[in-house]
C-alpha cells in the first residue's frame, strides 16, 4: 500500500472516528504532534497578513501554481546552464 493511499484511510478514518478513539489517537501520537507543529514568529505572521492584504486591495496579482511551476523550472534550467 502506497503512503498516499493509506493516508487517504487515516483521513477518513478520523472523519468519522468515535471521540475514544480520536483521543487515544492522540495520545499515542501527541508528543509528536507537538514537536512539528509549525510555529510562526511574528516577522512571519506579519508578512502573510501584508500579503493577504495585497491581494485583497487589489495591488498583488494571483500566481496560479502552474505559472509558479513554470517559472521555477524555468529558473532551475537556467542555472543547470
Amino acid at each position: 500500500m502506497t503512503t498516499t493511499s493509506i493516508r487517504q484511510k487515516l483521513h477518513s478514518f478520523l472523519e468519522t472516528a468515535d471521540d475514544k478513539k480520536i483521543k487515544a489517537l492522540y495520545t499515542l501520537m501527541e508528543e509528536e504532534i507537538e514537536t512539528t507543529s509549525p510555529e510562526y514568529n511574528d516577522d512571519l505572521k506579519k508578512e502573510f497578513e501584508d500579503r493577504y492584504a495585497a491581494y485583497k486591495n487589489g495591488t498583488s496579482i494571483p500566481v496560479s501554481a502552474e505559472e509558479s511551476n513554470r517559472r521555477i523550472m524555468k529558473k532551475m534550467d537556467a542555472t543547470r546552464k
